[in-house]
């Protein structure tokens, strides 16, 4: 289950008009870090990993359905699918951390007391954040099991939220200042879409 490109034009047509709003300095900045063909292939792979960890929820069905013939509360039963599809995520994130690691000859900043404060405080606190969104994602399809359409778009419904409140986010932390009233609207009305789909396969 993937959420159609077409619900992120807005999104696309916003930061193209945010960029226009940008000073000579930041262009610079942004076109230096800039590289088509990998970023293509980054988003690439990211929509199709993210269908694989879909399917690998999908898969993990016959684990929820002995969990709740073991008695365990609906609410609860999809975690322990959740831990095992994330352990694999965990795991290839840490083999590639190692690997720039040697690759960067960075290893020895594990000794250095001053690195752990902030990087462990952050990558605790990014990592809990996106562990839990599919920990709600697990017990609000507990809510659903009544409504197989709401069900079978429960995905897409989760990939919907998280574009609108990191763009919500991103207005509130002032990301999107200093950008013409043209750029708001059409970032706002990207996210009034998004919002209505939401709603749309229970009408």
């Amino acid at each position: 289950m993937f959420v159609s490109p077409c619900r992120y034009r807005h999104y696309c047509y916003a930061g193209s008009l945010r960029a226009k709003n940008m000073s000579e300095e930041e262009k610079r900045a942004a076109v230096k870090d800039f590289a088509l063909t990998k970023g293509l292939l980054v988003a690439l792979l990211a929509g199709v990993m993210s269908a694989c960890f879909a399917l690998g929820l999908d898969a993990g069905t016959p684990i929820k359905e002995a969990a709740l013939a073991g008695g365990v509360e609906g609410l609860y039963a999809g975690l322990p699918v959740i831990f095992l599809v994330t352990v694999g995520g965990f795991l290839t994130n840490a083999v590639y951390c190692l690997q720039q690691n040697v690759a960067n000859k960075s290893m020895g900043d594990y000794a250095k007391g001053k690195v752990w404060g902030n990087n462990l405080l952050f990558c605790a606190l990014a990592g809990g954040l996106w562990y839990m969104q599919f920990f709600g994602l697990e017990m609000g399809k507990s809510f659903l099991t009544g409504n197989p359409v709401l069900l079978a778009f429960s995905w897409c419904i989760l990939m919907a939220l998280n574009v609108t409140f990191s763009n919500v986010w991103g207005i509130i932390l002032k990301e999107w200042k200093g950008v013409s009233t043209k750029t708001i609207v059409v970032l706002l009305s990207g996210l009034l879409v998004l919002i209505f789909s939401l709603v749309f396969p229970n009408l």
